[in-house]
């Protein structure tokens, strides 16, 4: 299908006699075929895109300005100018192992084209000889399709599970979030959870690991990042074995994830505060009698760029004192 002058796109009248199941089908059809017709364009788009940024680098734009400026001539944001890059290096990528024909890709939806290009080879593979065989992809398709692998062929889960995926005694849908968990945990915490698994494949235990290895991976990805922590040296893997012998570990998954939390609220007010000071000083040091009001102003907001930082929240006056070990500012009115 191409989008020639005399193409109509099949777009459903609004007051057509159809059920609601048949009007919102006719409606996804119309939007998959926009999707398909939009993604050679979107990969041209993209290729466009990166020859432009190139060509700014290779004259000794490493910092991208000249890019940037040129995206705000031709109105394109700055998103979605690399969310287009990004698109022609994935499709760069996927040619370049599974050369497809323009009327092959045209069969893929944006997703799926995506989707496929994130796949494993094996998955890829398989979509890409669909497409050139003529059928349409979605990413549905593509993404059940390597559910379905992860579960058949990871190393990381045991026999008995993967033979359960293989028969269908246990959902791909199940067992692949898993895999994708796993994968981000330390050997020994992959062991153990296999182990668990091993003596109890069900349904609902591919669930409760998959929780685990999910709260597993927040505590280890959260913990490096809290400075207090350096501070004072704890025995991260002792706490780990104590949380999850109380059944706490959510728990402390959300307490570390609020103190990294807290940590950057406090370097982004910091920073925020020195510049609000820095300017309150500048106006400070311009202005005079001759200007009550901007005096009076100075001193109103003197409550947020002073020493001693004050609001109201929820009916109470809340007030921080901010100073540093390199020295504090004082400014009297």
């Amino acid at each position: 299908m191409e989008p020639t002058p005399d193409f109509v796109l099949p777009i459903p009248a609004a007051d057509t006699p159809l059920s609601e199941e048949e009007f919102l089908q006719q409606v996804r059809q119309a939007w998959q075929v926009c999707e398909r017709f939009d993604l050679q364009t979107e990969i041209w788009r993209g290729q466009i895109l990166r020859t432009v940024r190139d060509r700014y680098r290779h004259q000794g734009d490493e910092r991208g300005i000249g890019f940037q400026q040129w995206l705000q001539e031709q109105e394109i944001s700055k998103r979605r100018a690399y969310d287009l890059i990004q698109l022609a290096d994935r499709a760069d990528e996927l040619l370049k192992e599974r050369p497809l024909p323009p009327e092959a890709i045209s069969r893929f939806s944006k997703r799926a084209f995506l989707e496929t290009a994130a796949a494993d080879p094996q998955v890829q593979a398989l979509i890409t000889q669909a497409a050139a065989a003529g059928d349409r992809i979605t990413h549905r398709e593509v993404r059940q399709l390597q559910e379905e692998w992860t579960a058949l062929h990871s190393d990381l889960l045991p026999p008995v599970v993967r033979q359960k995926a293989s028969d269908r005694t246990l959902a791909p849908r199940y067992v692949a979030p898993l895999v994708k968990e796993l994968e981000k945990l330390p050997p020994q915490q992959q062991q153990e959870l296999c182990q668990e698994l091993a003596s109890d494949p069900s349904v609902e235990t591919v669930k409760e690991i998959t929780a685990t290895a999910r709260q597993l991976r927040r505590y280890l990805e959260a913990a490096p990042q809290i400075q207090a922590l350096n501070a004072h040296p704890v025995d991260l893997e002792q706490v780990l074995i104590e949380a999850q012998r109380l059944e706490q570990l959510q728990t402390v998954v959300d307490l570390l994830q609020q103190a990294a939390q807290l940590e950057s609220t406090i370097a982004r007010l910091y920073t925020t505060w020195q510049r609000l000071s820095q300017l309150s000083d500048r106006l400070y040091q311009e202005s005079g009698a001759s200007t009550p009001q901007l005096q009076a102003l100075l001193e109103a907001l003197d409550f947020l760029s002073g020493d001693i930082v004050q609001i109201d929240l929820a009916g109470q006056t809340v007030k921080l004192h901010i100073f540093s070990e390199s020295g504090t500012r004082a400014r009297e009115f």
